[in-house]
């Protein structure tokens, strides 16, 4: 069953979310760029806490990019949807485990648990909802997909940020005790 209508209208919501994981995705580049050059890149940090933000910017124009191809159908939404949020819940469990297994002089604290943990699994979790609950409220649930794309826009944003924060105040010389 072809729907055009159930992605018409997301078009400018779309490009402005992926253009925006994109360009946050660039300066994310360039913060570990300037931390590189100041010999403060930690391998595990950059796993634990780094990559994933680059993912769900990653995550975010992609999934803005499959929305916003011409001829979706309930189906091929369904599927697209049910995938990226099950990849995500897998990407999530793996970031979990990575955090879990620091070992050097960093404890994460809930902060770490909740913002690249427990939230990008929620909103995960909601997107691979969204693709069953697409079959009964179509339109309804394209805001349920919006929702989750503005939500890891922000975790991403809160997470680079803090990264960033850290990396300016906590001293090279700490690090190395």
């Amino acid at each position: 069953m072809m729907t055009p209508a159930l992605t018409a209208g997301w078009d400018n919501f779309y490009v402005i979310t992926g253009s925006s994981a994109a360009g946050l995705t660039g300066l994310t580049f360039v913060v570990i760029a300037l931390a590189a050059d100041a010999q403060r890149v930690n391998a595990t940090g950059l796993r634990a806490f780094v990559t994933p933000t680059i993912v769900h910017f990653g995550f975010v124009l992609a999934l803005s990019a499959y929305l916003s191809t011409p001829r979706q159908s309930v189906l091929t939404l369904s599927i697209g949807i049910g995938a990226a949020g099950l990849a995500g819940l897998i990407y999530v469990s793996v970031v979990a485990m990575t955090i879990r297994g620091i070992t050097s002089n960093y404890v994460p604290v809930s902060e770490d648990w909740i913002w690249n943990a427990i939230l990008p699994a929620l909103a995960y979790g909601a997107l691979f909802g969204v693709a069953f609950s697409i079959w009964i409220a179509p339109q309804q649930s394209m805001y349920g997909v919006a929702a989750v794309c503005v939500a890891l826009v922000f975790v991403g944003i809160h997470n680079a940020w803090d990264i960033a924060v850290w990396n300016t105040t906590t001293s090279k010389r700490a690090d190395s005790k």
